[in-house]
Formats: C-alpha cells, sequence, structure tokens
C-alpha cells in the first residue's frame, strides 16, 4: 500500500515549481494521498489571475488534486472558508502543510534594526501567527493522530546576515511549532517544521540564495547542497504515519550544514593567512 493511501490533507503556500511545498505535495499525491490547495488570492483588477493560473498549470492532470480554493492568511474569514471546503471534500484531514511567509521587501532587504513596526506587524502576522490561525480553525476537520507541517529555516535558531526580520519570523513560527504540538498532542496531532537548507526558490532569491548556496557546499559535512527532491521526500515523511512518534521538532534537511561549529573543511583554504 501506498504512503498516503486513503489519506487527505491541505496544501498551503505553492507558488511555482521550485516551491519547497509542490515538492512535498508531488511526494504526498505519487504516495496517493488527496491534496486541496489553497493560493494567495488574486488582486480584483489582475485579469490574467495569475496565482490561479500557475496553480491550475502545476496540478493539471494530476487527479490527487481535488480542488483549489483562494486563501489571504490575514483573514480569519477566508481561512474558515477553506476550512468548509476541505470538510465538504474530505470530511476529515490527515495532514496539513504550512508553506507561508512574507516580509516588505523594503524590511527584508535593510538590517534588522532598521525594520519598520508596520513592516514587522505585516511579516509576523503573515509569516508566524498563520500557523496559529490555520491550526486553530483546522481543529475539528483534522482527524486525530494528523499530522501538520510548517517550513522554517536555519536563520531562526541562529544570526544568519542577510535573512533579518524573516529569521525572527522564524524564530517565533518554532516556538510556535512546540506550543501547538502540546495543545494538540492529547487528541495524537502532530506539530513539525522543516528546516531545509538554500534551494532555488522565490523566498531563496529574496535572501540571497546564491552565496548561501556556496557557504553550504564548502562547509556541510555531506560537501553539497540538498535537492528539491530530498527536501519533498523528509516533508512527506513528516506528513506520513511513519513518523507518528516525532511532535514539537525541527528535522534539518542541509547536508549537516546545522551542525557544524566551525568552517570545517573552509579552513583548508585560509590555511596561510591564519597564524598558528
Amino acid at each position: 500500500m501506498s504512503l498516503f493511501q486513503g489519506k487527505k490533507g491541505l496544501i498551503t503556500g505553492v507558488f511555482n515549481e521550485k516551491s519547497i511545498a509542490w515538492a512535498i505535495a508531488e511526494q504526498v499525491m505519487d504516495g496517493g494521498g488527496a491534496c486541496g490547495f489553497s493560493y494567495m488570492p488574486d488582486r480584483p483588477d489582475d485579469q490574467r489571475q495569475k496565482n490561479l493560473g500557475r496553480l491550475q498549470k502545476l496540478t493539471e492532470g494530476k487527479p490527487q488534486a481535488q480542488f483549489l480554493a483562494p486563501m489571504d492568511v490575514t483573514s480569519d474569514e477566508q481561512i474558515a472558508e477553506v476550512m468548509t471546503r476541505c470538510s465538504q471534500e474530505f470530511g476529515k484531514m490527515d495532514f496539513l502543510l504550512h508553506s507561508i511567509a512574507f516580509a516588505p521587501p523594503e524590511d527584508l532587504r535593510g538590517d534588522t534594526i532598521a525594520t519598520s513596526r508596520a513592516g514587522f506587524k505585516m511579516a509576523m502576522e503573515i509569516s508566524a501567527y498563520s500557523l496559529l490561525a490555520l491550526a486553530r480553525a483546522a481543529q475539528d476537520v483534522l482527524a486525530d493522530g494528523a499530522s501538520i507541517l510548517t517550513l522554517t529555516y536555519y536563520g531562526g535558531e541562529k544570526c544568519v546576515p542577510g535573512y533579518n526580520i524573516m529569521g525572527v519570523c522564524k524564530a517565533a513560527l518554532d516556538s510556535i511549532v512546540k506550543y501547538l504540538a502540546f495543545d494538540l498532542g492529547p487528541r495524537g496531532i502532530r506539530v513539525n517544521a522543516l528546516s531545509a537548507g538554500p534551494l532555488q526558490t522565490i523566498s531563496g532569491r529574496g535572501a540571497g540564495v546564491d552565496a548561501m548556496l556556496r557557504l553550504y557546499e564548502a562547509m556541510a559535512p555531506l560537501g553539497r547542497n540538498i535537492s528539491h527532491a530530498e527536501a519533498g521526500r523528509c516533508g512527506a515523511f513528516l506528513l506520513s504515519d511513519m513518523s507518528s512518534g516525532i511532535s514539537g521538532d525541527i528535522l534539518h534537511v542541509d547536508a549537516g550544514y546545522h551542525a557544524m561549529g566551525s568552517p570545517g573543511r573552509m579552513l583548508d583554504k585560509f590555511k596561510g593567512l591564519i597564524a598558528e
């Protein structure tokens, strides 16, 4: 039997084929899981409906993609509408993937100390509070023993220059994972986070991913970067019953980079510059 045979759930935050959420969704659907997808609503004046169009193109020909629904996570009403749709389509959900983050570009590009009050509020609401909002709205739709997964990054644990205010948001998100795991634990609902190394994604490009890719390749114990497929497989694992004993955790999928306390093999390149 396939890993997700008979399982149903909601995938949020797929922007294009390079999204980590899409890599996870593909693994889930290939394993027999039925998925509903939410997307950021297009502006009323956008005749091309670009956000919906991208998702339609990705899910075309995939019978496991059950529905597409607009959802702005700053609106409790829209979140409730999507959960009602999930209840109508699935009855009960077995998994929920939260893959939503945003900060105003002018605040993300600037030093953290320069973050505006309005930018901080927006970034924290969309990137961290939205997990609380989704989990709360999904309580009656999630089956006992279901799995909630969010996407985080190492910049929430350590200072990663260039990640700036988003690192502060990820630190809050990491803490929310732990507290939600406790709140939902009596029902057997697990809450975890996947911390992937740098990948070529829309959000990654905004955080200077090219330089990070070179750094990770030089420092990580495996001496390489990860692939979208590796992140997808690990995310699907955390959404599946295979991870039934894991909750409140952060799984690092970064070729071991997070384990390093020094530049590692990078030091070989600088031996002549370092005094004995």
